[in-house]
């Protein structure tokens, strides 16, 4: 890769970091690729060989449960980063739900990089203890709150990571298209599909949400999701 200094995530990703000459390095070691939507990249359970940025587009993060039925267990986006470093073997699948682009490396040549750049040791560091914070919330989500509160949180989580995509409505700032359906919403939330249908439709009957199609959220009363989110 030789244009990593105009990346459009480079002052976000792990390798913000990094001086331009070592960005350089970085970059003789990787390569951009382009994923379809439901295009996996890594596989729950197999050797860890790849990790990457992502550049654009959105992923989630999949592993199986007892009966063999899929769980998200997270989702990625743009400059986050995705693999496991210094592990053997991934936890979990990454694929696409949206077409998307990644910056990919070896695990093997990342890891020698990154122990002879403390700086990107720091960041993975800090990015691992992030990704922990964040998991702790979403436990604290689907145990303690009902059903109209885990909804609410959701549509706040994915604004503040969608904000300003594509939607049906005249300020974009206040609408983003999700990248995946009800169902997935459901199986996220650890509720049934009937009843994020209904909480939908509450949400949009007192005014809080736009509904242009199902896929896209225009937000309409911020103040009052964020009440519902408690």
């Amino acid at each position: 890769m030789s244009d990593c200094n105009t990346c459009v995530v480079r002052n976000r990703a792990i390798c913000a970091s990094l001086t331009a000459d070592e960005i350089q390095l970085l970059g003789q070691l990787g390569r951009k690729q382009r994923v379809a939507p439901g295009q996996s990249l890594i596989w729950e359970g197999d050797e860890s060989l790849v990790v990457a940025n992502v550049i654009d587009g959105v992923f989630k993060l999949t592993v199986s449960n007892v009966q063999g039925k899929e769980q998200i267990v997270g989702i990625v986006f743009p400059s986050d980063f995705i693999g496991r470093p210094f592990g053997e073997h991934s936890p979990y699948s990454v694929t696409a739900l949206t077409e998307g682009e990644v910056c990919m490396f070896t695990r093997q040549s990342f890891d020698n990089f990154a122990r002879q750049h403390p700086e990107l040791e720091h960041k993975l560091l800090h990015r691992t203890l992030d990704e922990l914070d964040n998991a702790r919330k979403w436990m604290q989500l689907l145990g303690q709150m009902n059903a109209e509160q885990k909804l609410a949180n959701f549509l706040l989580v994915m604004s503040n990571r969608l904000a300003g995509q594509s939607c049906a409505i005249a300020d974009p700032s206040e609408g983003y298209t999700l990248p995946f359906g009800r169902q997935q919403i459901a199986d996220l939330l650890g509720l049934t599909i009937e009843t994020v249908s209904r909480q939908f439709t509450k949400m949009r009957g007192k005014g809080i949400i736009e509904l242009p199609n199902r896929r896209d959220i225009c937000i309409r009363d911020r103040a009052a999701l964020e009440i519902l989110a408690a």
